[in-house]
C-alpha cells in the first residue's frame, strides 16, 4: 500500500513539474515574440527620420504628418506595456499610409533614389512586423489557452501566471483607408 501512494505523490509531483514547466516555456515564447515585435517596431522608427526628411522637401505643407510623427516617436520611449506600443504602432502605420499616399503625388519625389529606397526598407520592415505581430498573438494565445486549460490553470494560478494582451487593433479609424485631402494651403 505505501509503495501505491508513493507512486501517486510522485506522479502528481511530476505532472505539477510538467505543468510548471510547460508554462514558463510558453511564457518564455511569448516574451521572446514580444521582442521580435519590439525590435522591428524600432527598426521602423529609426528609419521614420530619414524617410520624413526626404519627403518633407516635397511637401512642406504637410507638417502637421510631420509633426504627429516625432511626437509618436517619443511616446514609443515611454510606452511600457504592449498594449501601449500597439497602440502607438496603429497611430504610427496611419500616418505612414498618409505619407506614402501623398508621395504618389509627386512624381519626382517617387523618381527619388532614397525615397525609393526608404521607402522598400519602410515595406520590408512593414512585412516583418505583420509577421512578427502575427506570431506573437499565436504564442499568447497558446500561452493563454494553458492558464485557462485544466488543470494546467491550477498550477497558473498558484505560480500567479499572468494573461498577455494580445497586439490588435482598437480603434475603427486604423482599419479605414487613408483620406489625403490638399485642400490645405501652407
Amino acid at each position: 500500500m505505501g509503495w501505491i501512494i508513493l507512486i501517486i505523490v510522485v506522479v502528481i509531483v511530476l505532472a505539477i513539474i510538467s505543468m510548471y514547466n510547460s508554462l514558463v516555456s510558453s511564457k518564455l515564447k511569448v516574451d521572446n515574440a514580444w521582442g521580435q515585435i519590439d525590435v522591428q517596431l524600432q527598426r521602423r522608427f529609426d528609419l521614420i527620420p530619414n524617410f520624413v526628411e526626404t519627403v518633407k522637401g516635397y511637401t512642406a505643407h504637410e507638417s502637421e504628418t510631420f509633426e504627429k510623427i516625432a511626437q509618436l516617436r517619443t511616446s514609443w520611449a515611454n510606452a511600457g506595456t504592449v498594449s501601449e506600443k500597439a497602440d502607438l504602432n496603429n497611430q504610427l502605420s496611419s500616418t505612414l499610409k498618409t505619407i506614402m499616399a501623398v508621395s504618389e503625388n509627386y512624381p519626382e519625389l517617387k523618381a527619388n533614389q532614397n525615397f525609393s529606397e526608404l521607402s522598400e526598407e519602410l515595406r520590408n520592415t512593414e512585412n516583418k512586423i505583420s509577421f512578427s505581430r502575427q506570431f506573437y498573438n499565436d504564442t499568447a494565445t497558446i500561452y493563454n489557452e494553458k492558464l485557462q486549460i485544466f488543470p494546467s490553470n491550477i498550477i497558473a494560478n498558484m505560480f500567479k501566471f499572468k494573461p498577455r494582451d494580445l497586439f490588435q487593433t482598437d480603434s475603427d479609424e486604423a482599419r479605414k483607408n487613408v483620406k489625403v485631402d490638399f485642400g490645405k494651403n501652407a
